[in-house]
């Protein structure tokens, strides 16, 4: 029989191997080797016997051999009327190589305290799958090949948008579609790297894919230490950078706002140094113990370029993002995305056009601030009724996002304790995973996707650990 041979049924590819064995024996070896590879999962269907067989210009007796045999492994189940099945237990990928196997098996997840996602089972579905059909019956409009600056219609609501919710005045032409802020900030690094801009301060602790997309796009990264007002811009004047990436409405991870009196200081370095401040606003909708604060954007259109997204308030797969480039830099932006072709979908711009317009992304924020809200009420409640972090310190970080950061008693390293709890069930991060210098240990810990029905138990398991008690 050949090798190589396709099976039009399963497009299955069966690499049977020509070592001189007995055909059947080299027909089991091939669907064995499909399984393992992951090319047939759990519960998939083998055609019949005499299908296979004609498709492998091969008797029915070498099929049925090469069946009864996997099913004597356990890689196949062959029952009545239902056919023969690939087995519903066997791995779905390769087995791991003896030297590189785990001396542990990962411990499954019972509560995600990771922090950088919002719960994605409360995406709107029902408005976006309206959206969507509003657009597909409607052709798409006008803009089939938009320019790159992204959809017209979507340019709109959001400079309507940002002038209502975050203060920032600006006309649709002055609005650029990204595809999130790894993008924006990969885009603006690389013309300011082509202006001679050199070096991009960065707050430390924070989140580093962003630094590594400028330091892609050809700038230094300088980091700069953050406390509890924010960015320290004192310690941003000594730093000799021409431009800065910074989170004043809620920093990541610490949690602070820039203060009033640092954000007049960081306008001043901005003008007085011709600089460029890269406004991350990711989470700036969630703020829950008083009205928002308004964006840097909105006291200097000159030297501040605004970046916003939907991966907090929507889904993160959307890859779908805005930016308000000052005047200077609009054109460079619009051309360095003419020559790179990137940028969200067409439909998918138009689907959250209408999302917005409509109203239907308004609601969907109410909704989703009380959510978070209340999630993060229980995991405090639940955290402070135990001593042991109790007497470790107040929780940090304002009332907004999706996430805080829990100091943790002296002694205690805080990478250790992540990795403790992972195999307790609990998945979050060390502050020290997002600084390059040491600070206090402390968790950063992430609340969007935690049900209040969890927050106990994460709880207990976080004071189980700093308490040294074992695993129940």
């Amino acid at each position: 029989m050949p090798s190589n041979r396709t099976n039009r049924i399963t497009g299955l590819l069966l690499d049977v191997p020509g070592d001189g064995r007995a055909l059947h024996e080299r027909l089991t070896a091939a669907i064995r080797t499909a399984i393992l590879a992951g090319r047939l999962g759990p519960g998939d269907a083998l055609p019949p016997s005499r299908a296979l067989a004609e498709e492998l210009s091969c008797s029915r007796w070498v099929v049925n051999e090469a069946y009864t045999q996997l099913v004597a492994e356990g890689h196949l189940t062959a029952r009545q009327g239902s056919g023969t099945r690939v087995a519903p237990d066997v791995p779905a990928r390769p087995a791991v190589p003896p030297e590189r196997t785990s001396t542990r098996a990962p411990s499954p997840v019972a509560a995600d305290l990771r922090p950088g996602a919002p719960d994605v089972a409360g995406f709107p579905a029902a408005a976006w799958s309206r959206a969507m059909h509003h657009v597909l019956a409607t052709g798409g409009g006008a803009d089939v090949f938009p320019p790159a600056g992204g959809v017209r219609r979507l340019r709109e609501v959001i400079s309507g948008y940002l002038g209502r919710t975050r203060g920032v005045a600006v006309a649709p032409e002055e609005v650029v579609v990204t595809c999130g802020t790894t993008h924006a900030v990969g885009l603006l690094a690389g013309v300011l790297a082509r202006r001679s801009a050199s070096r991009l301060a960065v707050e430390d602790p924070g989140w580093g894919r962003l630094g590594d997309a400028a330091a892609h796009a050809g700038m230094a990264v300088e980091p700069v230490a953050v406390d509890g007002e924010g960015l320290d811009v004192g310690k941003l004047g000594r730093t000799g950078a021409d431009a800065v990436l910074c989170s004043p409405a809620h920093q990541f991870p610490t949690g602070a706002a820039l203060s009033a009196e640092r954000r007049r200081a960081l306008l001043a370095w901005a003008a007085e140094r011709s600089a460029v401040v890269l406004e991350d606003d990711y989470d700036a909708e969630f703020r829950y113990d008083r009205k928002p604060i308004g964006a840097l954007a909105a006291l200097d259109r000159d030297n501040v370029a605004y970046l916003g997204s939907a991966s907090k308030t929507l889904h993160p797969g959307l890859r779908m993002g805005w930016m308000v480039p000052p005047a200077h830099l609009r054109d460079p932006v619009i051309r360095a995305l003419e020559r790179s072709g990137a940028g969200p979908g067409v439909f998918d711009q138009l689907a959250l056009a209408r999302l917005i317009g409509t109203g239907d992304y308004d609601r969907h924020l109410r909704r989703a601030r009380t959510l978070y809200r209340e999630r993060r009420e229980a995991v405090l409640a639940a955290l402070y009724g135990h001593a042991v972090i109790r007497d470790a310190g107040p929780v940090e970080g304002i009332a907004a996002g999706l996430h805080l950061v829990l100091s943790l008693p002296p002694g205690h390293d805080d990478r250790d304790v992540a990795d403790r709890l992972e195999r307790r069930g609990v998945a979050v991060m060390p502050l020290s995973r997002y600084t390059r210098r040491r600070l206090r240990p402390a968790l950063v810990i992430g609340y969007g996707r935690l049900s209040p029905s969890r927050a106990s138990f994460a709880a207990a398991e976080i004071a189980a650990v700093l308490e040294g008690r074992p695993r129940r």
